[in-house]
């Protein structure tokens, strides 16, 4: 075996080791992962009951495979995550694909989303806003939300429901 073929071989192999790393152990907090996890769970009639963790894991449907961690909140007739007006990724690919799974604790989650619009979305944001307190708007006293410049009732809502 020739040195250069040995070399690509461990560089490989190295690659290879970490892709299968990352398959299995993300997502991380800011950076998607690929592989959703949990029990495929029944839907519960009252989402209510599920507010008991900080994150959920959102795994978009199409490819490539997608998981990222979102904050949201659970409602009695399903569960609403919001995220900054800037044009960001998973909030267009749920646009062009409605469909996804929900991961919060153990239990996963077959979902559809429906984007709010308009002044519908103020409703959600209280909810999501008084789950995290976030302020909805910015005041001239220095009330910033932490971590962004957008006032989160400038924030996209999208509503999920079970399908």
């Amino acid at each position: 075996m020739t040195k250069k073929t040995s070399i690509i071989g461990i560089a490989l192999a190295v690659l290879c080791v970490v892709g299968m790393t990352y398959v299995f152990t993300a997502p991380y907090v800011r950076f998607p992962g690929v592989r959703l996890g949990g029990e495929l769970t029944a839907a519960p009639t009252d989402w209510s009951g599920i507010n008991g963790e900080t994150t959920a894991r959102l795994k978009l449907a199409g490819f490539p495979p997608f998981v990222i961690h979102v904050w949201y909140v659970g409602t009695p007739n399903g569960v609403i995550t919001a995220t900054r007006p800037d044009n960001g990724y998973w909030g267009n690919r749920v646009r062009s694909s409605p469909d996804g799974w929900l991961r919060i604790g153990d239990s996963s989650y077959a979902m559809r989303a429906e984007e709010i619009v308009g002044d519908a979305r103020i409703a959600y944001l209280e909810q999501y806003g008084g789950k995290y307190n976030m302020p909805m708007r910015y005041d001239f006293d220095g009330e910033i939300i932490p971590g962004t410049n957008e006032p989160l009732h400038t924030w996209e809502v999208f509503f999920w429901t079970p399908r």
